[in-house]
């Protein structure tokens, strides 16, 4: 079954992950597995990396917005599909994690030249929680739960949360969620520095879409393109590098046609028309 949204895009409405493209410019990417609480599997996978190429590949599409459908965000892996993985590997005595998580890590979307602001509607765990911190910004609703889970499950810090973790929340905060796989909420995500906003649950997808529509219409796409790039590149360098590297890419920043606008619409207190990215090959530095 398909229907329109509002902004004119087509969705199959039974996709394990769903895909709207409004007028904004942001493309808002569903989890829709709710009966199962949008657990990590299914084939929400493939259809997750596929809506993502899709709006990395539009110039049309200038900020993600990441949200779940129903009572969750991602509450973790498909146990069903663990008991599948389970059986398999006793078998063939290999492990086949890839059946699980998919051909990605949840890391590769810190290598997008688009944001992606993850919207937690509701439980947020395991992998789901992992996938959330690779997000660039993170709003929650209120009363969402959040837990690591791994040690609970005999599990360990799976799929880079054990280097993305520590840089959002910090060491200590990190070595208690890790370790204790306890259950928190939105509120206490939101001190820790998890989450930038809660809001309440029937807030959370406007609020969200304001600021990703905000960030579409003012910020220009190949300085949000390079900036998260210095951001995740710089988190393994020395504060030397990374200052010599900023002075390397300001100077082409400056270069580009989006700074004179930037300036200019500044001084004519008009919004600025910044041009989109188009391909893999524009010139960034």
């Amino acid at each position: 079954m398909t229907v329109a949204d509002n902004a004119g895009t087509v969705s199959d409405t039974t996709s394990p992950v769903l895909f709207e493209l409004r007028d904004s410019g942001v493309a808002v990417v569903t989890l829709n597995r709710p009966e199962r609480m949008n657990a990590w599997g299914g084939g929400l996978a493939g259809a997750f990396y596929r809506c993502i190429d899709r709006a990395e590949a539009d110039p049309a599409v200038r900020v993600i917005v990441l949200t779940g459908n129903g009572r969750a965000f991602c509450a973790g892996a498909d146990m069903g599909d663990l008991d599948t993985i389970g059986e398999a590997n006793e078998s063939s005595g290999e492990t086949d994690v890839t059946k699980l998580v998919g051909e990605r890590h949840p890391h590769f979307v810190t290598g997008l030249r688009k944001p992606i602001i993850a919207a937690i509607n509701g439980a947020c765990a395991g992998i789901g929680l992992t996938q959330a911190l690779m997000c660039d910004v993170r709003f929650a609703a209120a009363g969402a739960k959040f837990t690591t889970a791994f040690a609970r499950r005999g599990l360990i810090a799976e799929y880079g949360i054990s280097w993305i973790l520590p840089r959002v929340v910090g060491w200590g905060q990190s070595l208690d969620l890790l370790l204790s796989g306890r259950t928190f909420y939105a509120e206490e995500a939101k001190e820790l520095g998890m989450v930038s906003e809660v809001v309440p649950p029937e807030d959370l997808m406007p609020r969200v879409l304001a600021y990703a529509e905000d960030m579409a219409a003012h910020c220009a796409p190949s300085s949000m393109a390079v900036i998260k790039r210095q951001i995740y590149g710089d988190a393994l360098r020395n504060v030397h590098d990374t200052s010599a590297t900023a002075e390397k890419l300001m100077h082409e920043s400056m270069l580009r046609p989006d700074f004179i606008e930037g300036i200019t619409a500044f001084f004519e207190k008009r919004q600025p028309s910044f041009p989109p990215l188009v391909s893999e090959q524009e010139e960034l530095p």
